[in-house]
């Protein structure tokens, strides 16, 4: 792998790249120009506000766009560390949903885990591994969907590594980064950003925490957003017919637990305070079933979140707790006959 060039055409080497990153990555790149005083429209050309619109219609650009956009953006700034200097402004916003689902968890551990569960809406290239090692958290991603390059690969882990300080609001220790990609001109400035041993040429990229780190909590989620999808659940919940009480709060625990994945029904036990048999008790005294009641109560989420134009396909998947859109769209096809895609054009056209 070379340190960008001036040209943009792809290479054959990057036609065989295989993946996605997140729109909300192209965002970033536009978010860094302007921060910077630079005219992206007149630095990166009409072909790259193509992409960018695709990639907010879509929520994901293909990795080869990527790293045509990175390399060029390098070349016409003459930054060949701009991986790094846009990995180290990411924020969870740039994530959309995702940054703030996220957020809602417990420590720095859980978030990871859920990172790691929804890597493919985060960061779809190559698999993300982790391993246990002398009392470190080692991620770490190979090649098998080819070799992206230096910058798609140092803005991913340098975001990776901000993402993980920022909602701890902690500068975390990383004990060490290693890239497949050969070792560029300097060095010295991968090992200031990340304050660690930097190695370039490795058999795999990785990042190396301490499992002391993963126990950090994570500063305050965005209030905003949260009340406002705690407020659109709620009002949702309150227009249902003859429930009363209990199915309610059953209901509004579900919708609220939808957010960190899969609510079975021992955690929903456990934040109603109850015990897991004591409450398929009183379900099944009310005449209730519990996985009914989840996917009713996923099914009117949904369609509430697709009338809201502000939220793409993919953050809607997340938060009904799907860890892919498919998944989401075939169930949105089973309790409505449709795609989540067609119902959000069918509400658009009565509203307008």
């Amino acid at each position: 792998m070379s340190r960008p060039t001036a040209s943009s055409s792809p290479s054959a080497a990057t036609a065989t790249i295989r993946g996605f990153v997140p729109g909300s990555y192209v965002r970033l790149l536009y978010d860094y120009l302007q921060a910077e005083g630079v005219d992206s429209l007149a630095l990166l050309g009409a072909s790259a506000a193509e992409h960018t619109r695709a990639a907010s219609e879509q929520g994901r650009c293909p990795v080869r766009i990527w790293k045509q956009l990175l390399e060029h953006a390098a070349s016409q700034l003459g930054d060949p560390l701009l991986g790094v200097h846009l990995g180290s402004r990411i924020t969870p916003a740039h994530f959309g949903v995702m940054g703030y689902v996220l957020l809602s968890c417990a420590n720095l551990g859980a978030a990871l885990q859920r990172m790691r569960a929804y890597q493919r809406l985060l960061y779809d290239v190559n698999p993300l591994r982790t391993r246990i090692d002398d009392g470190s958290l080692v991620l770490e991603w190979g090649t098998e969907n080819g070799r992206p390059g230096a910058l798609v690969d140092e803005t991913a882990i340098t975001a990776l590594v901000q993402f993980a300080r920022d909602i701890t609001a902690r500068r975390i220790e990383v004990r060490q980064v290693c890239f497949v990609n050969p070792a560029p001109a300097q060095v010295q400035p991968y090992v200031d950003y990340y304050g660690c041993a930097v190695r370039f040429g490795e058999p795999l990229s990785s990042v190396r925490l301490p499992l002391t780190a993963l126990a950090l909590p994570l500063r305050k989620p965005d209030a905003a957003l949260l009340a406002v999808l705690e407020r659109q659940a709620q009002a949702l919940l309150a227009e249902l017919p003859d429930a009363d009480d209990f199915e309610q709060a059953v209901r509004s625990c579900i919708a609220r637990l939808l957010r960190e994945g899969e609510p079975m029904l021992p955690r929903v036990a456990a934040e109603l305070h109850t015990s897991p048999r004591s409450l398929h008790r009183r379900l099944e005294k009310a005449g209730l079933n519990f996985h009914r009641l989840r996917e009713d109560t996923r099914r009117r989420l949904a369609e509430d979140y697709l009338r809201d134009a502000r939220l793409q396909l993919v953050e809607i998947a997340q938060l009904l707790g799907y860890s892919e859109q498919s998944t989401f769209n075939r169930a949105f096809r089973r309790w409505t006959g449709t795609t989540p895609r067609a119902y959000r054009r069918g509400t658009a056209a009565a509203t307008d």
